[in-house]
């Protein structure tokens, strides 16, 4: 049998009391690891919401994260780099209900960990 193909999928959201910096550009930075951390935690929580209904749990995963300077002053825009195993095996891709249990875990996309979210910035393309 063929082994699952690995895909990518990316999430696109604002995060708007995050303001961004040159060392949120820096993977080594203190301030990067940090908001990291806090990305991959949330991120990987859909993972445990999405058991039964999308994927498998270790078979979805957020590779990269890449700040970027928002439209406003106190705003940081994110693009998440994730990825996920396609197999006849495995539940498909839906990025409708991944949208929609991302939106439950940020209550309604507004909260993000201690982060504010820009309710109309997320985005899954995949």
């Amino acid at each position: 049998s063929l082994a699952p193909a690995v895909k990518n999928f990316t999430l696109n959201f604002t995060i708007t009391n995050l303001q961004f910096t040159a060392d949120l550009q820096n993977p080594s930075s203190r301030r990067f690891k940090s908001t990291a951390k806090v990305m991959y935690h949330y991120v990987s929580l859909t993972n445990n919401a999405l058991l039964g209904h999308s994927f498998l749990m270790s078979q979805r995963r957020c590779l990269t994260f890449f700040p970027r300077s928002g439209r406003h002053r106190d705003d940081t825009n994110v693009d998440a780099v994730c990825s996920y195993k396609d197999s006849a095996s495995l539940a498909r891709f839906d990025r409708e209900k991944l949208y929609q249990e991302l939106s439950t875990m940020t209550n309604n996309v507004t909260k993000l960990g201690h982060y504010s979210l820009d309710r109309s910035s997320l985005y899954v393309d995949g």
